[in-house]
């Protein structure tokens, strides 16, 4: 006898496509939710699909480094009065530029003063003899594993196009990324962390979260926004009287994603929102933890300045802390944004150069310095890579009396760990350090070089986007092997 049926559980052969998605749900839309919660990466590349959540995906070669701490001087240190060594400054201070170095390019605001000396000494640091002055004394002591690039150039002089050439490699808003990029090639390790973290000391640089943005890449490969002081996020803490009760509500919103999923057909969006909720709910464990420094020693507390007298000095402290104890926990690309030194004035000295770049270089000095120190005392620094830049350099010559304006012809950017020689300099401007002369370097290049040294070809690095596959160096950069150890 055969056994009976309902005929409400087969399809009607008239049924539409989003009525059999939804009557399948429990299959169909369970599987995706599988997938995306536990293996997911090998079920969507095997469909041939763009993964929607951060993968562990083996390099393509030996890498040097597994994680990358960029620390981002917004604003645009004067290349002149840090690692870029210019005694032509003082021989012709106060003369006219026009005459002492010839023919200027147009400024940002075409404001042109004297020649202007540096206020800060020059010194040979360390047994490599790397020029480096006396606005960053603590980082000077550690000249002998920085990589300077004095020959980098900026295709944009303002900050908020600039600013997005930096992270992206394109000075418009909406592109992927470099740590999504790193993310998106690579994935995380830590699947209770996001793969690419910004520790926020109080200023958002120009451009806005965009800057830290996934572009045309799932969601889930943008940046995560911490606040290093306060409050790390929203809702970090639960605001449930009892964990059942956070509990039943999850179980609710999984079953709602699984329908809308189901209905949607299955959408790249809906995907990385879903992978993003569970992300978050997995945070609430991780970040308390994370952000809970009361238990470093206090040698590890002084080494990176959390006892300054300086209030910032103690904020970018605590950035670069947490930016270590990220490192360990397998967080692959973590960008610290500078304190609000002097409100939004940042690395930006149109005028008042002594104050503003005293300051702000008071405030990221020590941290920096103990940053390097710990990873390297850990055993850390090595798998490591740490990048220290600006936007694009500034003048030789003033901006009024004492500023200097925006310069993208040349500045200097440096690399420690990861990989990369250390004591060296790489590059170089012309006798004035206002154009780059020797080796000259493009944002593309950069990237290349960072991509290659934690074992990806940036020339493969792609995702299929309006008709094309698109890279983070577009059809440019070479990687900048004189500089790799």
């Amino acid at each position: 006898m055969r056994p009976s049926r309902n005929p409400s559980l087969f399809l009607d052969p008239r049924i539409s496509r989003r009525a059999m998605l939804r009557r399948a749900s429990n299959g169909f839309g369970a599987m995706a939710l599988g997938a995306l919660f536990g293996g997911g990466a090998v079920s969507a590349l095997a469909a041939g699909k763009p993964v929607s959540g951060p993968r562990l995906v083996a390099p393509q070669f030996g890498p040097r480094a597994r994680s990358v701490i960029f620390l981002f001087m917004e604003g645009a240190v004067s290349q002149v009065d840090s690692f870029d060594y210019k005694p032509m400054l003082a021989k012709y201070h106060g003369q006219d530029p026009r005459k002492a170095i010839g023919k200027l390019e147009k400024t940002q605001f075409e404001e042109i003063g004297k020649v202007l000396k540096s206020p800060w000494t020059f010194r040979q640091r360390g047994q490599s003899g790397l020029w480096i002055s006396d606005l960053f004394p603590h980082v000077a002591r550690h000249a002998d594993d920085l990589c300077v690039l004095n020959s980098m150039t900026s295709n944009f002089p303002e900050h908020t196009s600039a600013n997005y050439f930096l992270h992206s490699g394109v000075g418009l808003q909406g592109r992927p990324s470099l740590g999504a990029w790193v993310t998106y090639g690579l994935g995380s390790p830590n699947e209770n962390l996001p793969g690419f973290v910004v520790l926020n000391g109080g200023q958002i640089p120009s451009g806005g979260l965009d800057c830290f943005g996934s572009g045309f890449l799932p969601a889930t490969y943008q940046g995560s926004l911490l606040n290093a002081l306060g409050t790390p996020l929203a809702n970090v803490v639960p605001t449930e009287k009892t964990a059942l009760l956070q509990q039943s509500k999850r179980r609710l919103v999984q079953r709602l994603n699984q329908q809308a999923l189901a209905d949607s057909g299955g959408s790249d969006a809906l995907e990385s929102a879903i992978a993003n909720y569970e992300l978050a709910a997995r945070m609430q464990v991780a970040i308390p933890d994370l952000m809970d420094v009361s238990g470093e020693p206090e040698s590890v507390r002084r080494l990176y300045g959390l006892d300054a007298p300086y209030e910032h000095t103690r904020t970018y402290a605590r950035q670069c802390l947490l930016a270590r104890r990220m490192v360990e926990r397998g967080v692959r690309f973590i960008e610290l944004t500078i304190p609000m030194v002097d409100g939004y004035s940042r690395w930006d000295a149109h005028g008042g150069l002594t104050k503003n770049h005293g300051d702000n270089a008071r405030a990221v000095d020590q941290p920096i310095a103990g940053l390097i120190a710990d990873l390297k005392q850990r055993g850390l620094l090595d798998e490591t890579l740490i990048l220290w830049a600006g936007e694009f350099g500034r003048t030789p010559f003033a901006q009024g009396g004492d500023g200097r304006d925006h310069n993208e012809y040349a500045f200097s950017a440096w690399l420690a760990g990861g990989g990369v020689r250390g004591g060296m300099a790489y590059g170089a401007t012309d006798e004035w350090g206002y154009k780059s002369v020797v080796n000259k370097l493009e944002m593309h290049d950069l990237h290349a070089t960072m991509l290659h040294l934690m074992g990806v070809n940036h020339e493969r690095l792609t995702y299929r986007f309006g008709g094309r596959d698109i890279r983070l160096t577009d059809v440019r950069g070479e990687v900048i092997r004189d500089i790799l150890a």
